[in-house]
């Protein structure tokens, strides 16, 4: 398999809303450097991609507001390669939109297709599955999904199930069902199983293959796309996508395609992922001292306090005192402070500060 057949489309148009007050939407989690390491979420994701395929062959799909921030991000990546979106319209357009553009170039491409804010510890590992997705969606007609082996009963992520029984390849397994979140119980139950993982939302298929599944389980959001074939990859492209993308289904692709499809595989693997989807999550891949707290801030003084998360700009100076298992994020705007059992509601008061506040601090 050539290496000039490999593609990567990197989804980076998300709010990332949990990890407000941080995230905005002027600024969200994609661009933040969430664990202190100097890089932003986007350029870790584009780094882990870059030794895969040439350059050239990486494209960026985000808001269209996104544009310039990526760029900032990715001065190295073509700007030709950075594609907004007008609207918000989940992952099964993003990715319609993504596989018939590189169709349009080569219809032999496989495509990987990955979030921009996932934190993956071992690369190495990582590297050798999406090599070996890679050449799997390339000698099969299969969709196929990275499913992470679950360490505990997280009711944080939708779960897949597989056919234990395999015959056909030593890596890759065929999907009998998808599972979103479940309650703890079900959870344990699937941990207890054997046979499910977390669905990672990382997938990988040649695009002939793909548009063959949208053709025949999302016609209409397919047909947008079929409208605009003549001018993919020409300077009218985005004044196409600005007329007809309005027309899309708001739809997940794990909804619209992979559910229904019956060329669905999983390929298990464990390389210290995480969806990084929330405060808990960033506490939980954190250094900590010798109290279990997460500090992130170079005046931020812990006076009897265990097991938090605090960030705070360099310059402030935070005094934290008597607190356990509370989450402090500190911001020019804004202040929160939470306990972090209760931090999955981060959505809801993001809400309530849009009905009460308007979108100023949002």
């Amino acid at each position: 398999m050539s290496i000039h057949n490999n593609y990567v489309a990197i989804m980076a148009g998300g709010i990332g809303s949990r990890f407000w007050p941080e995230s905005r939407q002027k600024f969200p989690k994609q661009f933040l450097d969430l664990l202190g390491t100097g890089k932003s979420l986007l350029q870790w994701t584009y780094n882990r991609f870059k030794d895969i395929c040439p350059k050239e062959n990486i494209y960026v799909i985000t808001h269209e507001s996104y544009v310039t921030l990526c760029q900032e991000h990715l001065p190295e990546l073509d700007p030709a390669n950075i594609i907004g979106e007008p609207f918000r319209k989940n992952t099964a357009p993003s990715a319609a939109y993504i596989s018939h553009k590189i169709h349009a170039l080569n219809p032999k491409a496989n495509l990987i297709i990955s979030p921009a804010d996932h934190l993956i510890m071992d690369e190495r590992i990582f590297e050798r599955h999406v090599y070996d997705a890679l050449d799997f969606v390339g000698h099969h007609n299969a969709l196929l999904t990275l499913g992470i082996k679950p360490t505990r009963p997280d009711t944080g992520y939708g779960y897949i199930q597989y056919q234990m029984d395999n015959d056909s390849h030593e890596k890759v397994f065929k999907v009998k069902t998808f599972t979103e979140k479940p309650n703890l119980d079900l959870a344990r139950t699937f941990l207890k199983s054997g046979d499910f993982l977390w669905n990672s939302g990382i997938f990988a298929w040649n695009v002939q293959t793909v548009l063959e599944a949208f053709a025949q389980h999302l016609p209409e959001l397919n047909d947008v796309f079929v409208q605009a074939r003549d001018v993919l990859n020409t300077p009218k492209e985005a004044m196409a996508m600005e007329r007809l993308y309005s027309q899309c289904t708001n739809i997940s692709i794990d909804y619209g395609i992979l559910e229904k499809a019956e060329n669905v595989y999983v390929m298990p693997a464990s390389f210290g992922w995480s969806d990084l989807g929330t405060w808990e999550s960033a506490y939980e891949h954190s250094e900590k001292d010798y109290l279990g707290n997460a500090v992130y801030g170079k005046n931020v003084m812990v006076i009897d306090a265990s097991h938090c998360m605090v960030k705070a700009p360099a310059e402030k100076l935070v005094v934290l005192q008597g607190l356990d298992q509370f989450i402090v994020i500190d911001t020019p705007e804004i202040l929160l402070v939470c306990e972090r059992n209760r931090e999955q509601q981060i959505k809801e008061y993001v809400a309530e500060v849009k009905r009460n506040k308007g979108e100023k601090f949002l």
